[in-house]
């Protein structure tokens, strides 16, 4: 179990929530987090870059001059592999790069990576209704207030996300948000500060605790 102190706007301590979820083992915990990076970047590849053979690409029906005596090298088609407008050689074809990874497994990597990530994170009180309109200056001070610095790259995990707050931080460059129901271990991993309020750590552990 993990505690943390919760803060409100202006960044005071008014109170403290607690998470808890099973985590690997301390000697998997490398391996398995590697594993599910992977899976996850790799998976999000699209797999679709594709060359022409020379079977495939046009023209070259014609044998472009005759086998023997000209003085230069045999040739059959214009689009041998060798000519420029030719066929590729080996190139990339469509293909699959699903990594698959157990479910279980899955799971206990983004417990675990959640986990790490509490030893540091911020949690504040709900803070929607002080954004009466969009402002991003408003959530950049608010975020000094709560301890995070200009070298920290953020992840704001909130249980719904209101147009105004959405608005006030998407210009943020080092920051990224996301449904606490929607957490992934590559972002988990890339950003070192995680922001979040007391409903999204109770979210989840409902979610991700079973």
């Amino acid at each position: 179990m993990t505690s943390c102190t919760v803060k409100n706007w202006e960044g005071e301590a008014v109170g403290e929530a607690t998470i808890e979820l099973r985590v690997a083992r301390e000697e998997n915990v490398k391996h398995l987090l590697h594993r599910a990076v992977v899976r996850q970047q790799t998976n999000a590849r699209q797999g679709n870059a594709s060359t022409k053979t020379r079977a495939e690409v046009r023209g070259g029906g014609r044998k472009p001059w005759r086998q023997k005596g000209t003085g230069r090298a045999r040739a059959g088609s214009i689009r041998s592999p060798l000519w420029r407008g030719g066929g590729v050689i080996f190139g990339p074809r469509p293909r699959d790069f699903e990594v698959r990874m157990n479910r279980k497994e899955r799971r206990l990597a983004l417990r675990t990576a959640v986990m790490n990530r509490m030893e540091t994170a911020i949690v504040v009180e709900n803070f929607a209704e002080q954004f009466p309109r969009p402002k991003t200056a408003d959530m950049v001070a608010a975020l000094g207030r709560w301890g995070v610095t200009d070298k920290d790259k953020v992840l704001l995990v909130l249980t719904d996300m209101s147009d105004n707050v959405f608005l006030s931080a998407r210009n943020i460059s080092n920051l990224k948000m996301l449904r606490a129901d929607s957490l992934n271990v590559l972002d988990l991993m890339t950003y070192n500060r995680l922001v979040t309020t007391p409903a999204a750590l109770k979210e989840i552990q409902e979610v991700y605790g079973a």
